[in-house]
């Protein structure tokens, strides 16, 4: 659900190849914009040029030659890589004079130890970083005096690190794509957070007039690789500058994030009926499952077993998208992979009993003859469970290289904020497997649907009262086309375009679903029990031959 405060601030880190590097030193007492003289002027930093010899030479600059740019796809590597880079940038630092600012210009990174002088009136200190790296991309930075409080005269310094590529961080980045320069901002030695004045980023950045973007700054979270916009919002200062405020310090950049075709107040009255109607549906599925347990007549009816294992697929389903953004917000990758996962494989599992629901349906109400299997519940059992696991696993190999799962932020039209997810962290694979996936069984399921309705009307045909027979053939179409998840179908009619009432139905009729189901399964054993003791319609008998010949 959109949560009001949620304006966005992404922090991040990159790293480009590079060969030779290029150092600055600047000796100097800065005011914090890190401003030096020409080369050629008296007391001016020399600039050296070196070829290095990366075999046992630990400079930052041979370590990114060394580097294998394949790691930047395995997540462990990736968090190695940037654990053993910023130890050696703390190394720089540490051996830098607490007196002076200094600059380093090299093929992957610019970076400089800013020296602060916190005489400023409006309690912040400015720093440059386009003058600083002659860079006209470089973001400007307002440092706020209360990130040296506690901190003695030496202390006050600021590291400013400005990668020139995006690809180490693109990791987990799913649709989202970076537009502008990243920059690491820290206070040496110290862990800045919860500013009550929070710090200040200017950057530039080449705006677009597509409306389906918005721009969003937010933060690299370094602990789970994840990306975050907790504590951070974003304001459009001007045509190409967007100020980014955080209350800590870390890695930030500017995201282009790909915008829902949905307004923000559409899309709020839809998240509490999607959470009402699963909230619900997981309670009757579980009523459902719990029926069935205490029932040993109704677990003898294979018919009632498939309804029952479709309910705890929904179930299972209801719960973990319940989950979903809770996940999101406690910063912990590896339980939000999980959710997503698991969301996932139980929206495969539903797909695949519906259709096996219309595959029973079929045998008993088409074929009729000669559907003896053996061990036929134990075999739709493992197809039911088993195919969307192997799909699953197919998936989860492939997300050890590419990232799948995990933390995605979906952006609002007319908004200006966005609300974080546990689902597809890159949607093209897994939307690709679902749209194919749940195609396939509905064109099935849709097939027999019509060839059983048509049986259901022309025999009801047959019926003393018209009017009663033609209520209960609806009602029972109805209720097939509830368990043979046609309703899913709405999907196809929201392609390309936003059409609200699709959408409205969609939420209503398909979060709901496990209700419906539970509704259904108490019609039919209570026109079981009536069928005891009186001649049904032929609508009745259908439903009856479709339970008991089961």
């Amino acid at each position: 659900m959109v949560r009001a405060e949620c304006l966005t601030l992404l922090l991040y880190m990159t790293i480009l190849c590079g060969e030779d590097a290029e150092t600055k030193t600047t000796t100097s007492n800065t005011n914090g914009s890190g401003k030096h003289h020409n080369p050629e002027d008296s007391g001016s930093p020399q600039v050296t040029r070196s070829n290095a010899k990366c075999n046992k030479d630990p400079s930052l600059e041979c370590f990114h030659q060394n580097s294998d740019p394949d790691m930047f796809k395995n997540k462990t590597a990736l968090q190695n890589f940037n654990r053993q880079e910023m130890e050696i940038i703390h190394e720089m630092i540490n051996k830098t004079s607490t007196n002076e600012t200094k600059i380093w210009k090299l093929p992957r990174v610019d970076l400089a130890v800013v020296k602060i002088n916190l005489t400023t009136t409006d309690g912040f200190t400015p720093i440059t970083a386009s003058e600083l790296f002659n860079d006209t991309q470089a973001a400007q930075i307002l440092i706020p005096g209360e990130a040296f409080q506690n901190i003695s005269e030496k202390g006050h310094r600021v590291v400013v690190v400005s990668y020139n590529s995006d690809e180490q961080f693109r990791f987990g980045l799913g649709n989202a794509r970076i537009v502008s320069k990243v920059t690491r901002i820290e206070v040496s030695g110290q862990d800045i957070k919860n500013l009550i004045h929070p710090l200040r980023i200017h950057f530039p950045v080449n705006m677009t007039t597509n409306n389906s973007n918005n721009y969003s700054c937010q933060f690299f979270n370094e602990t789970g690789f994840i990306w975050s916009d907790n504590g951070c919002s974003t304001t459009n200062n001007s045509d190409n500058v967007l100020e980014c405020s955080c209350n800590h310090m870390t890695p930030f950049a500017v995201l282009l994030v790909k915008l829902q075709n949905i307004d923000k107040e559409h899309w709020i009255i839809m998240s509490y009926i999607s959470y009402i109607g699963c909230g619900l549906s997981a309670v009757f599925s579980g009523c459902s499952i719990l029926i069935f347990i205490i029932n040993s007549n109704g677990r003898k009816e294979v018919s009632r077993s498939i309804h029952v294992s479709l309910s705890a697929a929904l179930f299972l389903l209801n719960i973990t998208f319940m989950l979903s953004e809770w996940a999101a917000t406690i910063n912990q990758e590896g339980v939000c992979v999980f959710v997503a996962v698991a969301i996932h494989y139980s929206l495969l599992c539903c797909f695949t009993w519906m259709g096996i629901e219309a595959l029973h349906l079929y045998l008993l109400l088409v074929r009729v003859f000669n559907i003896y299997i053996k061990h036929y519940m134990a075999k739709l059992s493992l197809i039911g469970w088993g195919l969307p696991a192997i799909l699953i696993g197919v998936l989860f190999t492939v997300h050890s290289s590419i990232p799948l799962y995990g933390t995605g932020n979906i952006a609002l039209l007319g908004a200006n904020k966005t609300n974080k997810i546990c689902w597809n962290t890159d949607a093209s694979i897994p939307n690709a497997v679902n749209i194919s996936y749940f195609s396939l069984i509905f064109l099935f399921n849709t097939g027999i649907l019509i060839n059983v309705s048509i049986k259901i009307f022309m025999q009801g045909r047959a019926g003393k009262s018209k009017t009663v027979n033609v209520c209960k053939n609806v009602t029972t179409v109805l209720g097939l086309m509830c368990l043979l998840g046609s309703t899913w179908g709405l999907v196809f009619y929201t392609s390309g375009y936003t059409n609200y009432p699709i959408l409205y139905l969609f939420c209503i009729l398909n979060s709901m679903q496990g209700f419906y189901i539970f509704l259904w399964m108490c019609l039919t054993a209570r026109t079981g029990k009536q069928q005891a003791d009186n001649n049904s319609t032929l609508t009745v008998d259908i439903t009856d031959h479709y339970k008991q010949n089961s």
